[in-house]
């Protein structure tokens, strides 16, 4: 296992890698750091996403979590930089349309924020809605992909 930490706009993170995947990001700052090529290339690539620069990001990944969980974020993962789907159109999509709130807690859940684009997944009528960093973070980060869109 290895972990790297990085300062972004919206404060620090901590990267977990494992078997050369990213497993994890959540916010916390190192100051012992076991880092690796993977790590390294996730946080560089972060950064480049931060400062508009980047709109796809290409790490290895291995996420764990319930067969549902790991549906809902991978439909996750199709929404397109820029972009919000609601909790009620990511049900529908993954054949579930009564689920919308059983979405919002796999959503919560996710381990690899930025990466998994949890923050695109807002409310019906696109209210925003729920978000592990919260609510600001939520909308600075959807303003932030309009703007370099």
């Amino acid at each position: 296992m290895s972990y790297d930490s990085f300062n972004s706009p919206y404060g620090d993170f901590i990267l977990e890698e494992k078997n050369g995947k990213i497993v994890k990001i959540y916010p916390g700052s190192l100051e012992n750091k076991e880092t690796s090529f993977i790590c390294t290339l996730c946080k560089h690539q972060l950064i480049e996403y931060f400062e508009g620069k980047r709109k796809e990001f290409e790490i290895p990944f291995d996420v764990s979590g319930t067969s549902f969980q790991i549906k809902v974020w991978n439909e996750v993962l199709k929404i397109p930089y820029g972009q919000t789907k609601s909790y009620q159109e990511i049900a529908s999509l993954i054949g579930n349309p009564k689920a919308s709130r059983a979405i919002g807690m796999a959503v919560h859940k996710n381990p690899i924020p930025f990466i998994i684009p949890c923050h695109r997944v807002i409310g019906k009528k696109g209210k925003l809605t729920g978000y592990a960093y919260g609510l600001s973070f939520k909308r600075e980060l959807l303003e932030m992909e309009k703007k370099h869109d």
